[in-house]
């Protein structure tokens, strides 16, 4: 039940990004064992001004469609699979978005369980969930 928020640009069409939320969605599902139908984005467009990466940091040279994506998920992926998600969601980014892979920047979270309250003020994954 990952959480996936999108940092990219405004100039980016809106087929683009669709086709990127799609690719992390596949590579999500590829890789990190999530369910097909768990699909939680959240798309965030950024003025110039706003989306301010760094064009050269450790070597990787992004260009100005670089965009941020940020998977907040529970705990409990190995290294191997947290490797294959990034590598994944690279090549489908640019498979699918046309977006260069040095241009695609991924941040994982990872939270527990009980950190999730899916609606209605219930710990959906609690032992016992209690209504607020």
């Amino acid at each position: 039940m990952p959480l996936v928020t999108f940092h990219v640009p405004q100039t980016l069409p809106p087929e683009r990004v669709d086709a990127l939320c799609d690719a992390v969605q596949e590579a999500l599902v590829a890789t990190a064992n999530v369910p097909a139908d768990d699909r939680f984005q959240v798309v965030c467009r950024h003025e110039r001004s706003g989306l301010r990466i760094d064009r050269g940091f450790l070597g990787i040279t992004r260009g100005p469609e670089a965009v941020i994506v940020e998977i907040t998920f529970r705990m409990g992926r190995t290294l191997d699979q947290k490797q294959a998600l990034f590598s994944a969601i690279a090549r489908l980014a640019h498979a699918k978005a046309r977006l260069r892979p040095d241009d695609v920047m991924v941040v994982l979270t990872e939270n527990t369980s009980l950190d999730w309250s899916f609606g209605g003020g219930v710990a959906h994954y609690a032992q016992t969930p209690v209504p607020v």
